[in-house]
């Protein structure tokens, strides 16, 4: 059983709650193999036994630090991620590689969920609620995690203004809603989360049981527990001499959700999609798993 926790009552968790302790898509148009090319086997691991007593990088062989041992495994992109692009925080990158990158981000966001410990026992219909529900915040975390380049003038070019003009209100609010954008992003560079952390965050923002619908309520939120007790368990071990850095971490979640979910697929899909919901997206990638061909509108 997972060691005892303390999570301050006062620490809100995600989507505004207070933690406690314990249609198919638009047909195909070319393949973007990108997405998919380098990407890590999937593990299967056995969801029960998380005490790992070999090549544990936390170096400990506890019950939660096993769980983040496979939340880490789960990563479908090797250690480089998304390609040296994103470790280059002043490269302005063209359209084509910032959609690309989008792309690559979703998929990586999903392909996660799917090999995380519990995720794959959930019914579909939950899976599918928790994704759709979470999926921009998990973006916004990847995007944070390769450190992605956010210049405007590429942004806005990729979001394809240019060819349906917006007001000058709407042009106004669309330039906010980047800037919320970067904000999010910086705020967790700032803290220098670790690959561990991240993970982490990522589970506990994918748990939440505000999905609609789900068949098992109680069971979603021990699961956020859980991950929110391993994060306690990782802060304290390896940042010893940061006492406030779990309250910060969590604190970052609740403000992921002030980016708009419309405005990242405006910026980033519209391209690649059109007008294919990226829920739409999100549910045929679990259904179809690893035979999943995004549907892509080439970019002249």
């Amino acid at each position: 059983m997972p060691p005892e926790c303390y999570i301050p009552p006062t620490v809100p968790g995600p989507r505004g709650k207070v933690a406690n302790s314990g249609a198919s898509a638009a047909q195909p148009r070319a393949g973007l193999g990108a997405v998919q090319r380098g990407r890590m086997p999937p593990t299967q691991p056995t969801h029960g036994q998380f005490a790992l007593t070999n090549g544990d990088p936390l170096n400990c062989h506890s019950y939660l630090s096993g769980y983040i041992s496979l939340l880490l495994r789960a990563e479908p992109y090797p250690t480089s991620r998304f390609g040296s692009q994103c470790m280059q925080p002043n490269n302005i990158m063209g359209i084509e590689n910032i959609c690309e990158l989008a792309a690559r981000m979703l998929f990586s966001a999903v392909e996660w969920a799917r090999n995380i410990p519990f995720f794959p026992d959930l019914q579909i219909t939950d899976q599918v609620a928790l994704l759709r529900l979470t999926w921009s915040e998990l973006f916004v975390l990847n995007a944070a995690q390769c450190s992605m380049p956010l210049h405007v003038a590429p942004l806005l070019a990729a979001a394809g203004l240019h060819a349906s003009p917006m007001s000058a209100d709407r042009v106004v609010a669309f330039m906010d809603h980047i800037r919320i954008f970067q904000e999010q992003v910086e705020k967790l560079k700032a803290l220098h989360v670790d690959s561990a952390e991240y993970s982490c965050l990522k589970a506990i923002v994918l748990f939440t049981s505000d999905a609609c619908g789900l068949s098992d309520v109680a069971h979603v939120e021990s699961l956020q527990e859980k991950s929110q007790c391993a994060l306690e368990e990782y802060v304290r071990s390896q940042y010893p001499n940061q006492p406030t850095r779990f309250g910060k971490l969590l604190l970052r979640l609740p403000s992921l959700r002030t980016v708009s979910s419309s405005v990242i697929e405006q910026l980033f899909f519209v391209r690649l999609v059109g007008k294919t919901p990226i829920e739409t997206l999100i549910r045929d990638m679990l259904l179809s798993g690893s035979s999943f061909n995004w549907p892509y509108m080439a970019i002249q």
